[in-house]
């Protein structure tokens, strides 16, 4: 690694960080991305761990995850992005250049600007056949993967407005909704309990969890096992989908005490802009969107991120 300061370093490596290397490599900032993200975060994202993609524009007969994620990365590569495997320790945004330190050897490397695509982690339910099922009919995402569930009972798990969202969502296209949530009452705002509760594709069920998830064996969802949490009797739904929708986790860890983040736990952007509340440090992707969350619209920002970074880079006179 070199030790003069870089133009870009790009930490993370999903749609975001891709698109915003691939657009700074072409203004010939030679940026430098780090792949590894943060410990706990998977090189390419989220879509690494998603089975078909079929609402990301260009391809009309649909395509894994990974094999999407390695267009991404191999088109970075071929425009001439440098692409680093380690991990992130820590930074230091309190001083210019920024610093960024990385690997096992904690190597430092100074830049003139920083492009948080960190990205962020759904929130599993953390049993094993859930995990052995990811992918097989457990997903996080409704608006990705609910269009493969059309005229099917499913289930969803949740309490909150998100949970809530997905309930509605797919209840357009499947058959029935299993909403289960661990409380006697849900948490969501009252307009979405009302609306939900008034659908009759949509059936609540309160004080219970998924205890297990069937059939491991046959490699695909044919039911939830629930158990009331308060009589400990379990009962087994049959569903061919389960969406869980407790919340995202964004990957900030690194950044707290030195950006601006939501409540949440997410960056704060300028509206409309990429830019965080440290002047040449930008974010972009699911690290400072809990609206949207879609591969396109991280994306869209990762663009964002790299013009606005250029476009500082030449205020600055560098």
């Amino acid at each position: 690694m070199t030790s003069s300061i870089r133009n870009v370093i790009i930490i993370g490596s999903g749609p975001a960080g891709h698109t915003a290397g691939i657009y700074a490599a072409r203004a010939n900032l030679k940026p430098l991305m780090f792949e590894g993200n943060v410990k706990g975060g998977i090189p390419g994202g989220q879509l690494m761990i998603t089975n078909d993609v079929e609402n990301y524009p260009g391809f009309p007969a649909k395509i894994t995850g990974p094999d999407l994620m390695k267009a991404f990365r191999d088109q970075s590569a071929h425009q001439g992005v440098e692409i680093r495997g380690e991990d992130v320790n820590k930074v230091d945004l309190s001083a210019y250049p920024f610093k960024v330190w990385a690997g096992d050897d904690d190597v430092m490397v100074e830049s003139k600007t920083l492009i948080i695509a960190t990205g962020a982690q759904a929130k599993w339910l953390d049993i094993e056949s859930e995990h052995s099922l990811k992918g097989r009919g457990v997903s996080a995402c409704a608006v990705c993967d609910g269009a493969f569930f059309r005229n099917q009972d499913v289930m969803v798990v949740g309490g909150g407005d998100t949970a809530m969202e997905e309930a509605m969502y797919l209840s357009g296209m499947c058959s029935s909704v299993t909403l289960v949530h661990r409380r006697d009452a849900f948490r969501a705002s009252k307009t979405m309990q009302d609306r939900v509760l008034k659908n009759p594709k949509i059936k609540p069920i309160y004080d219970s969890v998924v205890d297990e998830v069937l059939d491991v064996s046959k490699g695909e969802v044919t039911a939830a096992r629930l158990k009331n949490i308060k009589t400990g009797s379990k009962t087994d739904v049959p569903v061919t989908g389960i969406f869980v929708a407790i919340g995202h986790t964004p990957n900030t860890e690194l950044f707290k005490g030195q950006l601006d983040l939501h409540d949440n736990g997410y960056i704060r952007t300028k509206p409309g802009t990429a830019q965080t509340s440290v002047a040449g440090v930008f974010a972009s992707g699911d690290v400072q969107d809990f609206v949207y969350r879609q591969a396109v619209t991280a994306a869209g920002t990762g663009c964002m991120a790299a013009l606005e970074a250029e476009r500082w880079l030449v205020m600055q006179g560098h």
